[in-house]
This record gives structure tokens, C-alpha cells and sequence, in this order.
């Protein structure tokens, strides 16, 4: 009778590292907003000047 315990508690256990997992990572994923994109790319060198001034005003016209 004792051993049957010992199936229902790792089990339990694994259950509460998935859900614990599960919540947190839920909490990690960052919306980011358009000019924070912009301002990303263009540190990084993936557009030009001209580039970010364009899509800049284009974002400013919108808003």
C-alpha cells in the first residue's frame, strides 16, 4: 500500500513545474511598439538615416 504513494507525488511535482513554467513564461513575451522598432533597427545599423527620418515622419503622421 505504501508504494503507491510514490507514484502520485512525482507526478505532482512535475505538474507544478509545468504550470509554474507555464505562468511565468506567459509574462515574458514584450509587446513592442512601432517606434521602438524603428529606433531597434536603426541602432543596429539595419537602416539609414534617411531610412529612420522617413519612417519616422510616416509614424508621427499616423499617431
Amino acid at each position: 500500500m505504501m508504494m503507491w504513494w510514490w507514484i502520485p507525488i512525482p507526478l505532482m511535482l512535475v505538474l507544478a513545474v509545468f504550470l509554474y513554467n507555464r505562468r511565468n513564461g506567459q509574462n515574458t513575451v514584450k509587446e513592442e511598439k512601432p517606434m521602438e522598432i524603428l529606433d531597434s533597427r536603426f541602432a543596429k545599423g539595419e537602416i539609414s538615416k534617411e531610412e529612420y527620418e522617413e519612417h519616422k515622419r510616416t509614424l508621427n503622421i499616423k499617431n
